[in-house]
């Protein structure tokens, strides 16, 4: 009785094993357009989550603009809802300047183009689903 509940665990913790491995990951990418200039860097991050989006990324990354646009892609994201927001950091100082009251003094997006009114962009209005290879499109 003893074996068989060892092997029945082993087959169970087997079976569990390939379904994580067997799961498919995909690829984000995103093309961010219309940049004022090509000074400074373009900061891009994905969120998996409406819980500290916009505050905590879940991938995040830097690039050079060329003909004031710029392409990255996320490697291996798992299959769910994702949202993507964009900010170009012309004066190249590494953070996203607003003035005294908040209000953004450099050009940012989010995915589906998504504009906050009287605030930030809202996760409902960026989120998307993804289940396949994803190119999505910002313009700034």
């Amino acid at each position: 009785m003893n074996s068989l509940i060892k092997i029945a665990s082993i087959f169970l913790i087997s079976l569990i094993s390939f379904q994580l491995e067997a799961q498919a990951n995909y690829t984000v990418t995103v093309n961010v357009v219309e940049a004022d200039s090509n000074n400074g860097k373009m900061f891009i991050a994905l969120y998996n989550s409406e819980i500290g989006f916009l505050e905590t990324t879940y991938k995040g990354t830097m690039n050079n603009i060329k003909n004031k646009s710029c392409t990255v892609t996320f490697d291996d994201i798992p299959e769910g809802i994702y949202a993507v927001s964009v900010f170009h950091d012309e004066n190249d100082n590494g953070k996203f300047d607003t003035n005294f009251f908040g209000i953004p003094n450099e050009d940012y997006g989010c995915s589906n183009n998504a504009k906050g009114f009287m605030g930030p962009p809202q996760w409902s209005d960026a989120k998307f689903e993804l289940k396949a290879n994803k190119t999505i499109k910002i313009k700034l």
